[in-house]
C-alpha cells in the first residue's frame, strides 16, 4: 500500500510495523517515526485504525489467557520472521 506521496518512512515499512507499534513494543524513536507518518498519511492511518479496532474486538471477545510460555514462543517466532524479512529486503 502507498498513498502516492513521498514520506520519510515509506508506507509499506510503517504498515509492516504497525502491530508492534500498537502493542507499544517499539523504541521511542521508532514510535515517533511511525506516529509522524500516521499523522501525514490518511491511508496508513485508516489501516492503523482498522488494526486497532480488530485488536480491541479480539481482546474483548477472548476471556482466556494463553500461557506465558506460549506468548514467549510466539513473540520469538515473530521476531525471527521479522529479522528474516529485514535480511531479505536488504
Amino acid at each position: 500500500m502507498s498513498c502516492g506521496k513521498h514520506h520519510e518512512t515509506p508506507c509499506h515499512e510503517v504498515l509492516e510495523r504497525v502491530m508492534v507499534f500498537i502493542d507499544r513494543e517499539l523504541e521511542e524513536a521508532d514510535c515517533a517515526t511511525i506516529q509522524q507518518h500516521l499523522d501525514e498519511c490518511g491511508p496508513c492511518l485508516k489501516e492503523f485504525d482498522l488494526e486497532t479496532t480488530v485488536k480491541a474486538l479480539v481482546k474483548k471477545s477472548c476471556s482466556e489467557h494463553a500461557p506465558e510460555t506460549l506468548r514467549e514462543r510466539v513473540l520469538l517466532t515473530i521476531r525471527q520472521v521479522h529479522t528474516e524479512i529485514t535480511i531479505i529486503e536488504e
